[in-house]
């Protein structure tokens, strides 16, 4: 049994071991922390010196291997429905080294 397992049918956000921000619906999970996640986006925020506008890139139903996971958290949605996430800058997160 995964500690994942009150978030599933719920929407939730991934922050991956190389910085990517994924959103999607959790449909099923694992003890390795392997997630299926149902109408998946990537967020792409941009720098705020990027005068390109951040993107939402739909990724669809999406495979997030456990060991590519740093953290996982539900998403309130009404509050991320209200966000303009192509007006939203800022820095990269970055990615994690294991050592």
């Amino acid at each position: 049994m995964s500690g994942l397992n009150p978030y599933l049918e719920k929407k939730i956000c991934v922050i991956t071991a190389d910085g990517r921000t994924l959103v999607g619906k959790l449909v099923s999970c694992d003890n390795q922390t392997n997630l299926v996640l149902q109408s998946t986006v990537e967020r792409i925020i941009r720098d705020p010196d990027d005068p390109e506008p951040s993107a939402e890139e739909p990724l669809g139903l999406y495979i997030v291997r456990g060991d590519n996971v740093c953290t996982v958290g539900l998403v309130d949605e009404d509050l991320d429905d209200s966000i303009d996430w192509t007006k939203v800058k800022g820095a990269a997160i970055g990615g994690t080294k294991h050592s």
